[in-house]
């Protein structure tokens, strides 16, 4: 295993040292002020639905368009050799019997099994982090700068990097430890009680993140300015957000990329914006960016996330009980792995597993993408925002492709495209016109 180490240590360095030469390019930022409506999208007797729409649109430098648009098909191939890398890390575990050696010294240390899939975890991340430090390095930093959408230097990113490889080795490793402890004590119907686990361990993730993981990561305050907050509250308790504060994150320690979310359950849940939001969006596009927000809320889209998470995850492991028997089978004696319950057959796990979210990729996409359309059209009413929507659009742009053509945007769109999204915008103002005719001049009293 060291001979291995050996020499793929010059291929990180070079990773390092060689994309780290790549220049930092500025974003391109629209030349015209587009918290100004532009004059077809003004509301008038003539109001046109696709003039208004394609006014928006042609705010848009054509370097900002031409360079969100190379960002974002470079991403179709980063799902392809990021599906790719990752298998040929498994592979390379597996058929070296890295893994199996793994296992083998996890058993040394410990004789308690429980605690050897812990080992076998804490080994397993550590030497995967490393085999994927270049894709790592390039997709997340070298790119990032490339296209302006980063704003760490190498230090900080790393420090982020290793925060973020803590945390993998305590919740990965109590998800972990947890499935090979069911594995063990039910061999039968382990499949089954592991997706009862999944579940649950990830409802419970998804409440403290914001809370105790968020916060290792940036600094989150309560937001004072009342010109922000009052009217998002008013929004929130007005669509039954039980929410009495908002909150800002310092992202623009990271990235320029403006966002928002209403995150957690019960008492963990927040309603937080991040700093670049706050300081380069107009009241009416942070308004609408909310009310989208909220609308996943409102919409229970959380709670409609898990019964899709269910049947997912259910399905996963039936596969999976499959695909470990069948390849166990074949090569469990070559690649030193005894059975479904022996910690080194996890790099064969989660080969199956990459298998699996890549072809059901476009599955997903729709799934989330629904429910972000949902959200726009429940965040525009909640706003009355149109034309902040379509601000946010714009400035989402700067990394995401805005016409993509409808089977592109079928298989790798998360969201619907910014083109659809400011036409659905577009189309409500058209229906609401009279909420933004200024009242007739009050005569005067003589």
């Amino acid at each position: 295993m060291h001979r291995y180490f050996r020499g793929f240590a010059p291929l990180v360095l070079l990773a390092v040292f060689g994309l780290g030469l790549a220049q930092a390019q500025p974003a391109v930022q629209p030349t015209v002020d587009i918290t100004k409506v532009p004059a077809a999208a003004q509301p008038s007797a003539n109001f046109n639905t696709d003039a208004a729409t394609e006014a928006y649109m042609a705010m848009i430098p054509p370097a900002a368009y031409a360079r969100s648009n190379a960002y974002f098909e470079g991403g179709y191939w980063l799902i392809l050799w990021g599906f790719l890398y990752g298998s040929a890390i498994s592979l390379l575990l597996l058929t070296t019997r890295w893994s199996a050696k793994m296992r083998d010294l996890a058993v040394r240390i410990t004789r308690f099994k429980f605690l050897q899939s812990l080992v076998y975890w804490v080994e397993y991340l550590l030497v995967t982090t490393v085999l994927g430090f270049p894709l790592e390095y390039y997709q997340n930093f070298v790119r990032e700068h490339q296209y302006g959408l980063a704003t760490q230097t190498f230090g900080p990113w790393m420090g982020d990097e290793c925060k973020g490889l803590l945390v993998g080795l305590v919740f990965g490793g109590i998800a972990v430890a947890g499935i090979y402890l069911i594995v063990r004590k039910l061999p039968n119907t382990w499949w089954i009680w592991g997706s009862v686990a999944t579940l649950a361990f990830t409802i419970f993730t998804a409440a403290i993140d914001p809370v105790f993981v968020q916060p290792l990561f940036n600094n989150i305050h309560r937001l004072d300015d009342p010109k922000i907050t009052v009217p998002i509250l008013k929004m929130a308790h007005a669509n039954g957000i039980p929410a009495n504060d908002v909150y800002e994150i310092d992202a623009s320690r990271q990235s320029t990329r403006i966002s928002a979310n209403v995150s957690g359950f019960a008492n963990t849940m927040r309603i937080t914006l991040n700093d670049n939001l706050l300081r380069r969006a107009s009241p009416e596009e942070i308004q609408a960016t909310m009310g989208h927000e909220m609308g996943h809320y409102v919409l229970n889209h959380v709670a409609k996330s898990m019964v899709f998470l269910v049947v997912v995850v259910v399905l996963f492991f039936a596969y999976l009980l499959w695909g470990m028997r069948w390849a166990l089978r074949r090569w469990g004696d070559r690649w030193g792995i005894h059975d479904v319950a022996d910690p080194a057959g996890l790099p064969l796990a989660l080969l199956l597993a990459g298998v699996f979210f890549f072809v059901l990729t476009p599955v997903f996409n729709t799934e989330t993408r629904t429910q972000e359309k949902e959200a726009d059209m429940f965040g525009i009413n909640a706003s009355r925002q149109p034309d902040g929507e379509a601000q946010s659009d714009i400035h989402l742009g700067e990394y995401r492709k805005m016409r993509p053509g409808p089977i592109e945007e079928f298989i790798f769109f998360d969201h619907p495209s910014g083109y659809n999204r400011i036409r659905t915008a577009m189309q409500w103002k058209s229906e609401n016109l009279e909420l933004f005719e200024k009242p007739p001049a009050a005569p005067a009293v003589r």
